[in-house]
């Protein structure tokens, strides 16, 4: 389960803004936007919150559940592959 806090978080450690995120999700900016408002679980279609969980998790970002940090969901970077890409 992808939440709104953790789309948040995930675009500020990408140094991302609304509007990149969406061109490289293949999603609306208003779609982004909707589902980052709030709090608790994203609001969307589940092929919209797919998108956005893969594009994240390719740019290296690993989403961190309720109890593996804190009392809530969060977000990090994945650990190094020690590739060079």
């Amino acid at each position: 389960m992808l939440f709104a806090e953790q789309i948040r978080a995930a675009r500020g450690l990408l140094d991302w803004t609304q509007r990149e995120l969406a061109d490289r999700a293949g999603i609306s900016l208003s779609t982004v936007k909707r589902m980052e408002a709030g709090a608790g679980p994203a609001q969307g279609h589940g092929r919209n919150i797919w998108a956005l969980q893969v594009t994240f998790e390719t740019a290296g970002i690993r989403f961190l559940g309720p109890g593996e940090v804190g009392d809530g969901p969060g977000v990090c970077f994945a650990a190094s592959t020690g590739r060079d890409d």
